[in-house]
C-alpha cells in the first residue's frame, strides 16, 4: 500500500518540529538564565510548520524560516537546532529548482543577514559562526544537488526502461498480427477457392465437389491448429508454438495446386537458420495467398530459391494478367516488415506477365 505524499510531509514537519522543540527545552536546562518560555515554544513551532508547504514554495519559505531561526538566535531565547528547518527548507528548494536557484538564494540570505547585524551591531567583523554558516550552506546545495542528480538518473532509467517494454509489447503485438494474419488469410482463400469449385460441380461431378470438400477441410483444420498454437503462446506468455519453416512448403505449394494453379520449384532453400526460414515461410504462404486472391486469372506460379554467400532469395512470380501495383496491405507490409526485421529487403511488383515478390534475406555466418 503506497501511502497519499501528504502523509508523508505532516509526518515529516511533525517529526522535525518535536525535535526542535525538544532539544531546545532540553537545552536550556543547560543554559543558565535562558529559561525555555511560551515565547520560545510558540516561534520554534510556527517555523517548524511551514515545513507542511515547502514542497509548494521552496524559495519563499526558505527565506522565511532563514529568517525566523536567525531572527531567533539574535532575540536571547534558549539556544537548539532550530536552524535544522531552513537546512531542510533548502535541501528541498536544491532538489526542486537546481543548485544555481539554491546558491543564490542562499548567498542573498547571507548578504541580508550580514547586513542586519553591521545595523545591529554597528560592526563590521565578523564571528566564528559566519563561517560556519557559509560552510552549511555549501554542504546542504551540495547534498541537495547529487540527490537532484540521482533522482533524474534514476527516473530517466525508468522511462527508458518503460519505453523498451513498450517496444517489445509494440513488436510482439505486430508479430503476432502478422502471424494470425498469414495463418488466417491463407487458409481461408484456399478455402473459397474450393467452396467454389465445389459449388460449381456440385450437379455435374460429385466426386469432384467431395474432393474440394475434403480439401476445404483439410485447410480448415490445418488453420485452426496454427491459430491455437498461436493463442496458446498468447495465455501462456512463452514462446512454445512450433516455428514454421520452408520444410513444410510443401503443404502449401500442394494448398496453391489444389486451387487450379501450375506451381514449379526452382532451386532449393537448404538448411537455414531459424529467424531465416520461418521468415520464408511466411512470406511464401503470403505470396501464394495473394496469387489466389488478387491475381486476374492466374494459371502458373514459379518459385525459386537461390542460395548465395551471405544472403538466401525468394521469388514468386505469377503469371496473372493485367496485374496493376497494389495498394500496400496488410500482408505486402507484412512481408516487409519480416525482412527488414531481419535487416533484409523485399520487393513486390508487376513484372512482364504477372506480379513478382523477391526477398533477399541475410544469412550470419556465411562468407
Amino acid at each position: 500500500m503506497r501511502w497519499p505524499p501528504w502523509v508523508g510531509r505532516v509526518v515529516r514537519t511533525v517529526v522535525v518540529t518535536a525535535f526542535v522543540l525538544g532539544a531546545t527545552s532540553g537545552a536550556s536546562r543547560w543554559q543558565s538564565g535562558v529559561p525555555m518560555t511560551p515565547l520560545a515554544a510558540a516561534w520554534l513551532a510556527a517555523t517548524g510548520l511551514t515545513l507542511l508547504l515547502v514542497h509548494r514554495f521552496p524559495l519563499t519559505l526558505f527565506l522565511v524560516t532563514a529568517a525566523s531561526a536567525f531572527g531567533y538566535y539574535a532575540s536571547g531565547l534558549p539556544g537548539g537546532p532550530v536552524v535544522l528547518v531552513p537546512t531542510i527548507a533548502l535541501f528541498v528548494l536544491t532538489r526542486q529548482r537546481g543548485p544555481v536557484t539554491a546558491g543564490s538564494t542562499g548567498a542573498a540570505a547571507l548578504a541580508a543577514a550580514y547586513v542586519v547585524h553591521i545595523v545591529l551591531t554597528r560592526s563590521f567583523a565578523l564571528e566564528v559562526g559566519a563561517g560556519f554558516l557559509v560552510v552549511w550552506l555549501v554542504a546542504v546545495i551540495g547534498v541537495g544537488t547529487a540527490v537532484r542528480y540521482q533522482l533524474d538518473a534514476l527516473a530517466a532509467r525508468r522511462e527508458q526502461a518503460d519505453e523498451h517494454r513498450h517496444r517489445l509489447a509494440e513488436q510482439e503485438r505486430l508479430r503476432i498480427a502478422r502471424e494470425v494474419h498469414d495463418v488466417v488469410a491463407h487458409s481461408l482463400a484456399m478455402i473459397n477457392v474450393q467452396a467454389g469449385v465445389a459449388a460449381h460441380v456440385a450437379d455435374r461431378r460429385p466426386e469432384q465437389a467431395k474432393e474440394a470438400l475434403l480439401n476445404i477441410k483439410t485447410a480448415s483444420a490445418s488453420a485452426l491448429n496454427d491459430l491455437r498454437a498461436t493463442l496458446a503462446v498468447l495465455r501462456s506468455g512463452e514462446d512454445k508454438a512450433p516455428a514454421p519453416s520452408l520444410a513444410q512448403a510443401g503443404e502449401l505449394l500442394d494448398h496453391a495446386r489444389d486451387a487450379g494453379l501450375t506451381v514449379d520449384v526452382h532451386g532449393a532453400p537448404g538448411d537455414l537458420p531459424a529467424p531465416v526460414d520461418a521468415a520464408a515461410y511466411r512470406i511464401l504462404q503470403e505470396s501464394l495467398t495473394n496469387v489466389v486472391r488478387h491475381a486476374d486469372r492466374p494459371s502458373r506460379v514459379d518459385v525459386r530459391f537461390e542460395r548465395r554467400p551471405g544472403t538466401f532469395t525468394l521469388r514468386v512470380r505469377d503469371d496473372g494478367r493485367g496485374t496493376a501495383q497494389p495498394n500496400a496491405g496488410h500482408g505486402l507490409r507484412g512481408m516487409g516488415e519480416r525482412a527488414a526485421a531481419l535487416g533484409g529487403r523485399c520487393s513486390t511488383g508487376p513484372v512482364d506477365g504477372g506480379f513478382e515478390v523477391c526477398v533477399e534475406l541475410p544469412i550470419e555466418g556465411e562468407a
